[in-house]
């Protein structure tokens, strides 16, 4: 090969360099009678010698769906978590010093008994089964077969795409570290200050990216599948698959704060004295069902908004379920038990505290009483306001503030419900203000399906019972005296 002299020597010893692939050991399985390898690489050989076939791609040629960058992130920090547990693991087998920001920085993201990165499923476009070599022991038996990925080759993934993007991200974070000693600014997936980070937190990043090198991932893959083909399997993979259950979810999942302080605390602890039950499906109880119970699903959104004033756990890390806020969790779940007839047999039918979108709407309150931001709803003396007017709150299904907005105004002023006007945003076009609906011939108050609408109202009467700041805006209140 004649080199060009005048080119720089960095272009002339790329002009030089031969680039080799990959060749990768595998074995061979008939997959619903089709002949797939299946073999391993680690993060860093995925991320390098696979790709999506989406956006880059014509709408011929893709076999995906859009990426959804939300979703790779939320993988990414899982992954993140995975990589620190091997690390740490990884040092107390070799017997090597661990130094504490190992074990700080593990209880900022978060741990879990056990991690996983689910087989990635990919097609090698190029290649057939004539590119498959067979692996030949000493006694001249194949032990399995091995497969080159020739320069060019890529393999396509099918199943997968939002792992391999988190995949990306963890490593593109590592590097970033590697090479700036601090953590990425706004938006990062992890970031524990804005300070040059010090050797020995260094040292906790440094034994993470070498774990992208150790830790592999699993890998089926497909030879010479067309487009149609991919697609369809693709389809087969991701829709004939049934999801599971989430409150069977929440049961399992261990890596998450406020699924451990719902088993540990509230299953284990504070309803075990009681007569209470937590149901492992997400349809509630019937109303005529004589014992006392919520779904785990009903007790992640109602701690959701607890501990996080959030419409769901996920992400919850356990900065966000310190040790007081336990304690205020705790006091909340003592204060619901105590509420009348919530304890009963046939609860539904004698208090509306059993529907869990009353417990959501109480939980918002201790959350801004107790743990926002907004110092005019969270001191001491609405705290104590608070907790003492539960006490004394009607919960009954006759209370007639639940009906405000089927009254009239003569017909709140009777009811002694005027003051309300100060509290409940205002009835108008284009406001949900369908709270439920009360039954004559039962005696009873069901509140409706829409729970992000309805929390925010029962709230607000609770908050006129309790005598605390309405969070009704002045303008508001413009409006309603208009």
């Amino acid at each position: 090969m004649s080199i060009d002299s005048s080119a720089s020597f960095e272009d002339q010893l790329q002009e030089t360099i031969v680039p080799e692939g990959k060749t990768l050991r595998a074995f061979k399985i008939t997959n619903a009678g089709k002949t797939t390898l299946m073999s391993s690489m680690s993060l860093v050989e995925l991320n390098h010698h696979s790709d999506v076939a989406n956006n880059r791609m014509t709408d011929d040629e893709q076999s995906q769906r859009p990426l959804d960058i939300n979703h790779a992130n939320k993988l990414a920090k899982y992954f993140l978590k995975a990589l620190l547990d091997s690390a740490i693991h990884h040092m107390k087998k070799e017997n090597l010093k661990i130094n504490e920001h190992f074990f700080r920085i593990q209880e900022q993201i978060g741990k879990q008994n056990y991690y996983t990165i689910a087989p990635i499923i990919a097609n090698l476009r190029a290649n057939s089964l004539k590119d498959v070599r067979p692996l030949i022991d000493k006694n001249n038996e194949t032990v399995g077969h091995q497969i080159t990925l020739k320069v060019g080759d890529t393999l396509w993934v099918v199943d997968g795409q939002h792992r391999r993007k988190g995949i990306e991200v963890v490593i593109d974070f590592l590097k970033y570290i590697n090479s700036n000693y601090k953590y990425p600014g706004k938006g990062s997936i992890f970031s524990d200050h804005k300070n040059k980070l010090t050797k020995e937190e260094m040292e906790v990043w440094n034994e993470c990216r070498d774990m992208c090198t150790y830790c592999k991932v699993a890998i089926e893959i497909h030879l010479g599948l067309g487009i149609e083909e991919e697609r369809q399997l693709f389809h087969d993979l991701n829709q004939l698959g049934k999801k599971i259950d989430v409150s069977l979810a929440n049961k399992y999942d261990s890596s998450n704060p406020i699924n451990n302080y719902v088993s540990d605390v509230l299953i284990g602890d504070i309803f075990s004295e009681i007569d209470f039950e937590v149901l492992d499906s997400s349809t509630e109880a019937d109303w005529t069902e004589e014992k006392p119970s919520l779904t785990r699903k009903s007790l992640a959104a109602i701690n959701a908004i607890l501990f996080l004033n959030k419409g769901n756990i996920n992400g919850a890390t356990p900065a966000d379920v310190t040790e007081y806020k336990k304690e205020t969790a705790n006091k909340y779940w003592n204060e619901v038990l105590e509420i009348p007839s919530f304890l009963d047999n046939q609860p539904k039918l004698k208090t509306v505290a059993a529907q869990p979108v009353v417990l959501k709407a109480i939980a918002k309150l201790y959350y801004d009483t107790f743990f926002g931001k907004n110092e005019v709803f969270n001191n001491e003396s609405n705290q104590e306001k608070l907790v003492t007017g539960l006490k004394t709150f009607d919960f009954s299904h006759g209370n007639l503030a639940w009906r405000y907005y089927t009254m009239s105004v003569d017909q709140r002023s009777e009811a002694g419900l005027s003051g309300l006007m100060d509290y409940l945003p205002i009835d108008g076009e284009g406001y949900n203000r369908d709270m439920g609906g009360f039954d004559l011939a039962t005696g009873t108050f069901r509140f409706g399906a829409k729970h992000n609408d309805i929390v925010p109202l029962i709230a607000d009467i609770i908050r006129w019972h309790c005598q605390l700041p309405s969070r009704q805006k002045k303008e508001d209140k413009d409006k309603i005296a208009e």
